[in-house]
């Protein structure tokens, strides 16, 4: 009996690795005179199912309050490949397939291809793709964006301010709300702040806010939208890495067939700020963050930006006070045990999967082959088979893309004067037309009941006391934590906002004086002692030195003895019986009697 068992499972695991292989043969495919490669020799020849990587921007947007600058490639990315839509489709009439295009991967030093997805479009949405252009560094990207499906032009702006969005410092009047942050507005020549406020948060639907993304024209702002939830939005497929001598073949075409399980994606889900991207997969390692990678749970707590993703996540766990910690604490230990993080390869996950594994590794397994995810009877999408005459007209579509694509480019790079990055009052704003995009949703009217939208929520109004300060280009800053404060919902929204401002300075100067001034104090009461004692003990010194020499010079002066001797002489005359005072008398009778 044990032999038989072993047999049946030995005959299960091999069918079920034809069964993979012959989804990656499918997925590499070339014309007849030059056949791809076939068995497990395809990976080594260069074709290499990845398991984490880039998130196509059409299948989640980002928001960052900062936007700089696209990352640069050192190298030019190759040509676009043939990308073939897979043959089987979620059912819906707003689904459409957006081709993949190239990523660039720090880690090879190299291009890996973002393969497409399968999208139910935003409602009242037009899809304008991302591209690389040559710079002065290198290759830059410029992210793709939803803009509004009415809109017939696009306005590029100088760079808006810092952001001043801390998150929420007034409580929500209601669980079931969420924070929405606040954002720059271009009125009348100038930016001016709208600030941030609680929501009424709607199942099934997230969204996303007023956001600017960068172009080298100017910055594009992109209105607030509604978007469908992770598990409505479609099919997310895995990115691959191709060797130059795949794609570099004649004739060469590529269908993807490995989808990523958006139950688990969640799980590992990062945010790229300066590439203005969501990546999913193993990117817990301390450098990774240097390098710019957030997990969704300090993205939204700091002030990098907005995740509209774990935002929703968080409010649908809002009964659960310790979600938020749990998050953390299961990122933490991913990051300390290697043994708990994703696979980087299709390859990789197949054999953590044949293998035992310790228990909550499941939570690992990121990918599944198209053909075993559409067979899940828990899976909340329902496929389609796609006919020869759909897949020639996506095909045909993906070319309009692709031309669209290379009319921004021209449009955005082409423009007389400086570019976004210019600082100063010489930028001015411009109004183009923009081309009608290939991948535009179907009007609210002709979409189903449960794919209408809510109603948008009504902008808050202007503060004019928030001062716009000029922002530095660099990566986002440390993140702050988030203050609420009892504040009755009935006041005005724009109040919390400056008052943390004036709150901030305050403090410092007036705990800053107090030290200040004792100091001075202590130094005056000890100066003013030591003159006092210098000038006292000289003051006796001269007293007593005048005084010894007094008495010497007034004996002297006193004595009479020389006027004795000049009197000596008297005698010689012969009136000594008279007084002295008759000598001159008795001198002029002798001159008489001389005449």
């Amino acid at each position: 009996m044990r032999v038989r068992h072993l047999f049946k499972w030995c005959v299960a695991t091999a069918l079920a690795g034809l069964v993979v292989e012959y989804g990656l043969n499918k997925a590499v495919s070339a014309p007849p005179a030059t056949p791809a490669p076939s068995g497990p020799a395809s990976a080594e020849q260069g074709v290499q199912v990845l398991t984490r990587g880039p998130v196509h921007e059409a299948f989640a947007e980002t928001v960052t309050f900062d936007p700089v600058p696209g990352i640069v490639a050192p190298k030019a990315p190759p040509a676009a490949i043939e990308e073939l839509p897979p043959e089987q489709r979620p059912e819906g009439d707003n689904v459409a397939w957006i081709p993949g295009y190239w990523g660039w991967d720090e880690d090879r030093n190299d291009f890996l291809w973002v393969s497409g997805v399968w999208r139910d479009l935003p409602p009242g949405r037009q899809w304008v793709p991302g591209y690389w252009v040559q710079s002065a560094q290198g290759y830059q990207w410029t992210s793709g964006y939803w803009a509004d499906a009415k809109a017939s032009e696009v306005e590029y702006l100088p760079e808006p301010p810092a952001t001043v969005e801390a998150g929420p410092n007034i409580a929500a009047s209601s669980a079931d709300q969420t924070w929405l942050p606040g954002c720059w507005v271009w009125q009348q020549g100038r930016y001016a702040w709208r600030p941030g406020f609680w929501a009424a948060a709607q199942p099934n639907w997230l969204w996303v806010p007023p956001h600017y993304v960068w172009a080298p024209r100017g910055y594009v702002f992109v209105d607030g939208y509604w978007d469908y939830s992770l598990d409505r939005r479609g099919v997310l497929f895995a990115p691959v890495y191709f060797g130059a001598g795949v794609y570099g073949r004649r004739g060469f075409s590529y269908s993807p067939t490995t989808v990523i399980d958006l139950g688990v994606f969640t799980n590992h889900l990062f945010v790229r700020p300066r590439y203005q991207h969501y990546y999913f997969g193993d990117y817990y390692a301390p450098n990774y963050q240097a390098a710019g990678f957030y997990p969704s749970y300090s993205y939204n707590s700091g002030r990098y930006g907005y995740d509209p993703i774990y935002a929703y996540d968080r409010w649908q766990h809002r009964q659960d006070r310790g979600w938020e910690q749990r998050q953390q604490a299961e990122f933490l230990n991913r990051r300390n045990h290697e043994a708990l993080r994703p696979p980087h390869t299709w390859a990789e996950q197949r054999a953590m999967a044949a293998r035992a594994v310790q228990p909550g590794a499941r939570s690992s397994l990121v990918a599944a082959p198209l053909d075993q995810f559409r067979r899940n009877p828990n899976s909340s999408v329902r496929f389609q088979p796609v006919d020869q005459v759909e897949r020639q007209r996506l095909a045909r579509q993906a070319q309009d893309v692709q031309r669209f694509r290379q009319q921004r480019q021209l449009l955005e790079n082409n423009a007389v004067g400086g570019p976004a990055g210019t600082r100063g009052s010489t930028f001015a704003p411009a109004k183009v037309r923009l081309p009608g995009s290939p991948i535009v949703a179907r009007p609210d009217a002709r979409l189903s009941k449960g794919r209408i939208p809510p109603k948008s929520y009504e902008a808050p109004r202007l503060d004019p006391n928030v001062a716009a300060k000029p922002r530095v280009n660099q990566t986002p800053g440390q993140p702050q934590q988030r203050t609420a404060s009892r504040v009755p919902l009935d006041q005005p929204r724009q109040q919390p906002q400056p008052k943390v401002e004036r709150q901030r300075p305050q403090p410092q100067p007036k705990v800053d004086q107090p030290r200040q001034q004792p100091q001075p104090k202590v130094e005056r009461q000890r100066q003013q002692p030591q003159p006092k004692v210098e000038r006292q003990r000289p003051q006796p010194q001269p007293k007593v030195e005048r005084a010894t020499p007094q008495p010497q010079p007034r004996v002297e002066r006193a004595a009479p003895q020389p006027r004795v001797e000049r009197q000596a002489p008297q005698p010689r005359g012969k009136d000594q019986e008279g007084p002295p005072s008759a000598g001159p008398k008795q001198d002029q009778p002798r001159g008489r009697d001389k005449n």
